[in-house]
C-alpha cells in the first residue's frame, strides 16, 4: 500500500510496521549533530552533574531492541552489562537520593532535563523506568540504571540531528521528517495532531522528553496494531470490545 496508512505492510512478523531495526542513533550519521547542549542545563537529557553521552560517552548499544522491533510488554529490551563509564557509579549514587540502591521515577526525573531548564514530562520517565524494571517493582537498579544511560544517550544523539536549528526542541516539520526517516508513513494531519497534543507552552515545538515519549508510544502502538492485521495489508477490523482491548492490553 503506497502513500500514508501508517504501516509498511509487507513487514514481517514481529518487525515494527513501516520501522526500520536500525536504533534511533542511527539515523544521525556520527559527526553530523551540532556541538554543544543549545541551551541546555548540564546533563541535557543526562545526569544533571555531568552531561551524558555529549562529551564523548557515547551509548553503548543502539536503544534496546532497536526502535522499530518488537514493542516493549514490561519485559526489558536486552542489552549487554553496563559499561563502567566514567564516574556511571557515582552518578548513579547521587540520583538515588534515598540510597535504597533503587532509582525512582522521581529520583529519576530529578536528575534528567528536556534542554529548556525543566525536569522531565513524569510521563516519560514513567515510560522509561517501565522499560528497564526487569522485576516490575517501579524502580531500577544499577544494572538496568546502565542500560537507560545508554538508551537516553542514544535517543539524544537522533533528537540533535533533527533539531536543525539547535534550539533544544524540534517543530511540526523536524517532527515529521525524524518520524519518517523511521519508517512510519502518516500524514501532515496526523503530525499536526500530535504537535498540539505536546505543546505545552503555547510554542508549538517538542522538547527532548515528549520527543521519546511520542516515539516510543507510536512504536508500541504500531507493534500493537500489527499483531491484529494478519494480511500485512494495513487494515484490521475489530469490533468495540476488541478495541477496548487492544487499548488497555497495550504498555504504554
Amino acid at each position: 500500500m503506497s502513500g500514508y496508512g501508517g504501516y509498511n505492510p509487507s513487514a514481517p512478523p514481529g518487525a515494527s510496521y513501516g520501522a526500520p531495526s536500525a536504533p534511533p542513533g542511527g539515523a544521525a550519521p556520527p559527526g553530523n549533530a551540532p556541538p554543544g547542549s543549545y541551551g541546555a542545563p548540564a546533563g541535557y537529557g543526562g545526569y544533571n552533574a555531568q552531561p551524558a553521552g555529549y562529551n564523548g560517552q557515547p551509548g553503548g548499544y543502539g536503544p534496546p531492541g532497536g526502535y522499530g522491533g518488537p514493542a516493549y510488554q514490561g519485559a526489558p529490551p536486552q542489552a549487554p552489562p553496563p559499561q563502567q563509564g566514567p564516574n556511571l557509579q557515582q552518578i548513579f549514587t547521587s540520583v538515588d537520593r534515598d540510597q535504597s540502591g533503587q532509582i525512582s521515577v522521581n529520583e529519576l526525573q530529578s536528575a534528567l532535563s528536556n534542554g529548556t531548564w525543566q525536569p522531565f514530562n513524569p510521563e516519560t520517565v514513567r515510560l522509561m523506568i517501565s522499560m528497564f524494571d526487569k522485576d516490575g517493582n517501579g524502580t531500577i537498579n544499577f544494572q538496568e540504571f546502565g542500560a537507560l544511560w545508554n538508551y537516553i544517550n542514544d535517543w539524544q544523539r537522533t533528537f540533535r540531528f533533527y533539531d536543525r536549528d539547535n534550539s533544544g526542541s524540534i517543530d511540526q516539520n523536524e517532527l515529521q521528517t525524524a518520524i519518517t526517516s523511521f519508517g512510519y508513513r502518516l500524514s501532515p494531519k496526523f503530525y499536526r495532531l500530535v504537535a498540539a497534543k505536546f505543546d505545552r507552552d503555547g510554542s508549538k515545538r517538542v522538547t527532548f522528553d515528549d520527543f521519546i515519549q511520542i516515539c516510543v508510544i507510536i512504536q508500541t502502538l504500531s507493534a500493537a496494531f500489527q499483531r491484529k492485521d494478519t494480511n500485512r495489508n494495513g487494515w484490521i477490523q475489530i469490533n468495540y470490545e476488541e478495541f477496548m482491548e487492544l487499548v488497555f492490553s497495550t504498555k504504554i
